[in-house]
């Protein structure tokens, strides 16, 4: 008597919510809440115990506040197609008030025997945009303790105070959407051995499937895209992208004050923008080399390669120096210099001429404009490098043609990578002493980086 059960996940005409709400409803005591933005097709009829919620807003009515409409200490989210098991219920709720250890604030059990439910681990790294999945089992008296589940069918039970402190508390599909906002908070899931039954329903068509699969994927792709996640580490090491790619814009919009909007939420350069930018760096410097152009990586990015052998965390973009005298090498330079015209590689890369200046950048695609800038550097009077374009950034100095006779190799992205003889000399030169030992942010003024550490 002090559980409601909110029904949330189905989808399509061939949802069975009428008899799954009716089940649960006939459990004396327990209310029953069907939460949907639209309303279930076939409807739902009229049942006692069973109340059709909304959580679409709508100019016309108050804002939804499901948490209003529960008036139970417990809630338990059941999926389509499970049939009530008042004992189980009963003990999912009594193992939650019994549960010693407070990290538990949920109780499991799969509904059906057909699939078993997975236990996982997941650490989610919001500044990273990534979340990460290992397997694991922790055994319990009465059960698995869990970090999170996968999306096998489960009625999960918690207080109603819990799970409406969540900010994402009716997000579909649940058990995921719990599952990351759980490990987030250090909460633990009790998975019982034991199983609600399931409805016995007549195979779903080909067709029906293929829509059903559609539905949840794009459910799970809505899901990451509202928390900010663009890349999934699955248990087996494989990775699900989530983020930009060729055919689509980059995560973030134009940069500001050397401070893209992503640092300014406290984030750093989301996964699938630097491995675009790794995959635009070794094509372009494999260009260069193939071409016998002199070239060395510049500024932020021989920052990273230095201290990680890889792009700084939170950096937009690649530099690479060349010396103006070798342009006429590379095909692809000489065609911009010479038309003044942008153009596309084979492999689908963009070169054109920078608009701010005597430049040239290369793009990851027309589309997605992530980029490798490359300067044009020459010798003056006296051995020192310049070039005629200057942006005020922290790197734009002169500097002794020594540094690049000969030139270096460094890690970097992936590959080797042609660098000043002398990275540290160089690097302090241009930024000033412990640039290596001592990160920052590209503009301190706007956002400094233990802000977010």
């Amino acid at each position: 008597p002090d559980i409601t059960v909110i029904l949330r996940d189905f989808d399509g005409p061939d949802h069975d919510v009428a008899a799954t709400s009716r089940s649960f409803a006939g459990v004396a005591g327990v209310p029953v809440l069907v939460a949907t933005e639209v309303s279930p097709d076939p409807p739902v009829p009229p049942t006692a115990g069973v109340t059709v919620l909304s959580l679409r807003p709508e100019p016309h009515r108050p804002p939804p506040r499901p948490e209003l409409a529960v008036r139970t200490r417990h809630v338990a989210l059941v999926p389509d197609g499970a049939r009530a098991a008042p004992a189980l219920l009963r003990r999912m709720r009594n193992l939650l008030e019994a549960a010693s250890d407070g990290a538990v604030k949920v109780v499991a059990a799969a509904v059906g025997r057909r699939r078993r439910p997975r236990c996982l681990e997941a650490e989610v790294d919001i500044k990273a945009w990534t979340v990460r999945y290992g397997t694991d089992h922790h055994p319990a008296h009465h059960g698995s303790l869990c970090g999170a589940l996968d999306g096998a069918p489960l009625v999960l039970l918690l207080r109603t105070r819990d799970l409406f402190s969540l900010p994402f508390p009716l997000t579909r599909p649940v058990v995921t959407s719990l599952s990351l906002q759980a490990s987030l908070r250090g909460w633990r899931f009790l998975l019982l051995p034991d199983a609600f039954p399931s409805a016995s329903l007549p195979p779903p068509s080909p067709h029906s499937l293929w829509k059903t699969q559609k539905s949840l994927e794009k459910q799970h792709r809505d899901l990451l895209d509202r928390f900010g996640l663009k890349l999934e580490v699955l248990p087996d090491g494989r990775q699900r992208w989530h983020g930009c790619t060729k055919d689509t814009p980059r995560c973030f919009g134009t940069i500001r004050s050397q401070t893209p909007s992503y640092l300014l939420a406290g984030r750093w350069t989301p996964p699938c923008c630097l491995r675009a930018l790794r995959l635009t760096a070794r094509h372009v410097l494999a260009q260069l080399d193939a071409a016998g152009v002199r070239h060395w990586l510049e500024g932020g990015s021989l920052l990273g390669a230095v201290r990680s052998g890889d792009i700084i965390p939170w950096d937009y973009d690649v530099d690479v120096g060349f010396y103006r005298q070798d342009l006429p090498k590379c095909r692809w330079l000489a065609a911009v210099a010479a038309t003044g015209q942008a153009l596309e590689d084979p492999q689908g890369f963009f070169w054109e001429k920078a608009a701010e200046g005597e430049f040239f950048r290369v793009h990851f695609s027309r589309t997605n404009r992530l980029h490798v800038d490359l300067w044009p550097f020459y010798p003056r009077q006296g051995g020192v490098m310049t070039k005629d374009t200057w942006l005020g950034h922290g790197q734009d100095v002169e500097f002794p043609e020594r540094f690049l006779v000969p030139l270096g190799t460094v890690a970097f992205a992936g590959a080797v990578a042609k660098a000043p003889n002398d990275p540290r000399a160089f690097l302090e030169f241009k930024f000033g002493p412990g640039v290596i030992e001592n990160p920052e942010y590209p503009n301190p003024e706007v956002r400094r980086l233990a802000q977010d550490v």
